[in-house]
């Protein structure tokens, strides 16, 4: 029988690619599982698709504090309790810092770490209660700037800050925290990412086909949460990028600018 196994399970932006196979995933598990999103069309079909499974829906945009704390509250009030939050909803952005309104910028800020901040203020009690576990998923970017992203690698420094912070208040709490860091996945953030006006660009010039897929990026995090492991990053790019950075951060420079850039134009 799965540990999971009748354990509430909450996942933010659970309507698209890796919030979407986190919650398919932990279903099948035989977990009990609410999600949010903010495009009623796209949660009726995940409603549909999980038809007859203990999944509860609920519309919510995490960067509105009040959107959060209905959410978690109608969690509760659905299934009692809430043993596992996974923080997965999330917005990056593609411009230079020089071409982006700071519009833009506090956009994703709110989106990306004050929607963690939110959730998990509401679910702390449940989670705490439980010895529960509380996740972000974050990303390379939380631990080396990328050119072009400026405002996504902020909200996931920040993020990796405060689940540091919080990993270490609830140390004796037997809460586990997770800082859990995918490289690149299939997954709509790309087309979602924000131009230097705010709008959705609704494209990308990366290979899909050659990254990890959801399904497994899910897998791990999971797998994660089952060890109770402090953090994760995955893909062998990740873990050199983060290594290559701690001990040679002048060389990184260099390889991450030459990996975004082509004549000296940004191009990923």
């Amino acid at each position: 029988m799965s540990q999971f196994k009748n354990q509430v399970v909450v996942v933010t932006g659970g309507s698209d690619g890796i919030g979407k196979a986190l919650v398919e995933i932990f279903l099948q598990e035989g977990a009990r599982v609410a999600t949010c999103g903010r495009q009623v069309d796209k949660l009726e079909q995940l409603r549909k698709e999980f038809a007859g499974m203990h999944l509860h829906i609920f519309q919510a945009d995490v960067s509105v504090e009040a959107d959060c704390a209905d959410f978690i509250q109608s969690t509760i009030a659905t299934f009692g309790t809430i043993h596992i939050l996974i923080n997965n909803a999330g917005i990056s952005m593609r411009s230079l810092f020089q071409d982006a309104i700071p519009a833009t910028l506090k956009k994703v800020m709110d989106i990306n770490y004050m929607g963690v901040v939110y959730c998990t203020h509401y679910a702390l009690h449940h989670i705490i209660k439980n010895k529960g576990s509380i996740v972000g998923i974050s990303s390379i970017a939380g631990f080396r700037g990328l050119p072009g992203r400026s405002g996504y690698s902020a909200s996931k420094f920040a993020l990796n800050g405060w689940l540091e912070s919080l990993r270490t208040e609830l140390l004796d709490s037997g809460v586990h925290v997770l800082t859990a860091c995918p490289g690149f996945t299939t997954s709509n953030i790309r087309m979602a990412a924000l131009d230097s006006k705010g709008e959705a660009r609704g494209e990308t010039s990366m290979d899909e086909g050659a990254m990890m897929s959801s399904a497994t990026c899910a897998r791990h995090i999971l797998d994660a949460i089952r060890q109770r492991k402090r953090t994760l990053i995955l893909t062998f790019n990740g873990k050199r990028t983060v290594f290559l950075n701690k001990w040679l951060p002048a060389l990184t420079d260099r390889l991450v600018r030459n990996f975004f850039y082509k004549n000296g134009q940004l191009v990923k």
